[in-house]
């Protein structure tokens, strides 16, 4: 089943009877990121009878709901009513500085990177580390942040063959995109660095970490740094800055 408030507005689908999405483009696209966030904030304001949690993606917002209390006909009109009066301003996220080390053992496809866009690796690592980046989404593993905002001369299309498993907090490029990853687990994207901080640990408060609509700055670090601060990460201590509320 599907609802559609016309061209400019969601679509909305049921997925089984615990969740609905809110689908407002096809596409990976700045203002369409900007109208997913606005939306959910919109919507999590209102605190709806049944509503569990929102998931906001890059192009729809996955709304999950206890079937015994919600009223779905409501969250449905009530989603196409807030889809016509909200504004498309992304509440202003957090702003972090993120240490990261490159190549030296923690980016093993780093000079595959550099080699493909045409760079000296150095010249790979000033371009990805200037841009300010926006943590558009967090899925595939708890924690793992998808940032928009990559340098279009460093897209690469992703591995041919995945490995079975990356290393934990790897920094990687995959298509336009690139990540902050979270846990040691497969992946196709070609991993050019890591970062001591922990997106996602076990006991620590806040246990995750970055959320949809904040923002992310890479700071260059040496190997020797990384490990004084992987240390301090261990102990559930907040590697990352937040600079700006």
């Amino acid at each position: 089943m599907q609802e559609d408030c016309g061209a400019t507005g969601p679509v909305i689908r049921h997925l089984g009877d615990t969740a609905l999405s809110v689908e407002f483009g096809d596409h990976i696209d700045p203002e369409l990121i900007a109208r997913v966030h606005a939306f959910d904030a919109a919507l999590n304001q209102l605190q709806l009878a049944g509503v569990i949690e929102t998931v906001p993606t890059y192009r729809a917002t996955t709304i999950i709901i206890d079937p015994l209390t919600a009223d779905v006909r409501e969250i449905e009109a009530t989603v196409l009513r807030l889809a016509s009066t909200y504004g498309d301003a992304r509440p202003a996220g957090r702003l972090w500085t993120v240490p990261v080390t490159y190549g030296e053992g923690f980016g093993t496809d780093l000079e595959n990177v550099a080699a493909h866009t045409g760079m000296t690796s150095g010249d790979l690592i000033e371009a990805h580390a200037a841009p300010e980046y926006l943590v558009a989404m967090v899925g595939f593993l708890p924690g793992f942040c998808y940032l928009s905002g990559l340098d279009p001369r460093l897209a690469m299309a992703r591995r041919s063959e995945p490995r079975a498993r990356i290393p934990a907090s790897s920094i990687s490029i995959g298509g336009q995109q690139t990540a902050i990853g979270s846990l040691e687990g497969p992946s196709g994207w070609h991993v050019i660095g890591r970062t001591p901080v922990r997106p996602f640990q076990p006991g620590r408060t806040p246990e995750f970490l970055f959320e949809p609509g904040d923002r992310i700055r890479f700071r260059p670090v040496s190997a020797r740094e990384w490990s004084k601060l992987d240390v301090e990460a261990a102990r559930r201590a907040l590697i990352a800055e937040c600079i700006e509320e």
